[in-house]
């Protein structure tokens, strides 16, 4: 009678265990539009996380996933987050977008008025929150990368970023915050006020460098 209590405790202490370290495997999904898309590509900041997880000896702790779309806005991603996102039952969601609530207001004449932009990101928010999952919020980097505020959508841009820190500060969310840190590098680096080419290769999106910078910074918030 006591081998079998002992076996059913080793067997119990092992499917405890087995969970355990199941468990502990995050599964991070990045929500955005191209740039995030492009993010899943040799090189792109993604793909350079997955190889600094594996360089660290992480790759049990954790698993990526890309879930951009070209072109998305905000309330691109409230339509399709059920599918894309919920369904894969993430512990971590990192939404980065903005960019084309912006830009497209331009040069497209659509993009997402301020009000709006504020509900759709809410609800976004709101819905991986109500799944259990942990919300990491990124600030839209840039639309051209003169660090005079000259860029034709600066204005527009630093609204939208402003909003999203405020946002992050009421709600408690961890934020990485791109669109500071590029304007802090081009600052630094980009001495003839260039409009692409620093981090980026059109204005948006990234270059090598922009991607290593962005799988820097995503990783110094996530670990």
């Amino acid at each position: 009678m006591g081998y079998k209590l002992l076996l059913l405790i080793t067997f119990i202490a092992c499917l405890f265990f087995l969970s355990f370290k199941l468990d502990k495997k995050k599964k991070i999904i990045f929500f955005g539009d191209s740039i995030t898309e492009a993010a899943v590509d040799k090189g792109g900041f993604i793909d350079l996380l997955q190889t600094m997880i594996q360089q660290k000896k992480m790759g049990q702790n954790y698993e990526l996933y890309g879930a951009g779309l070209s072109g998305n806005k905000i309330y691109d991603l409230y339509l399709r987050i059920e599918d894309d996102v919920l369904a894969k039952k993430p512990d971590i969601v990192v939404i980065w977008v903005g960019v084309n609530d912006v830009w497209h207001k331009s040069i497209l004449g659509t993009g997402t008025d301020f009000d709006k932009f504020g509900q759709f990101y809410n609800a976004v928010v709101k819905k991986i929150q109500q799944q259990g999952a942990k919300v990491f919020v990124v600030t839209p980097a840039a639309i051209g990368e003169k660090n005079d505020f000259t860029n034709s959508q600066d204005g527009d841009l630093n609204s939208y970023s402003n909003w999203i820190r405020e946002y992050a500060a009421v709600n408690n969310l961890a934020i990485i915050d791109l669109r500071k840190i590029f304007h802090d590098y081009s600052l630094a680096n980009n001495p003839s006020n260039e409009f692409k080419g620093i981090l980026t290769s059109d204005g948006v999106h990234l270059n090598a460098k922009g991607n290593a910078l962005v799988a820097d910074e995503m990783w110094r918030v996530l670990q």
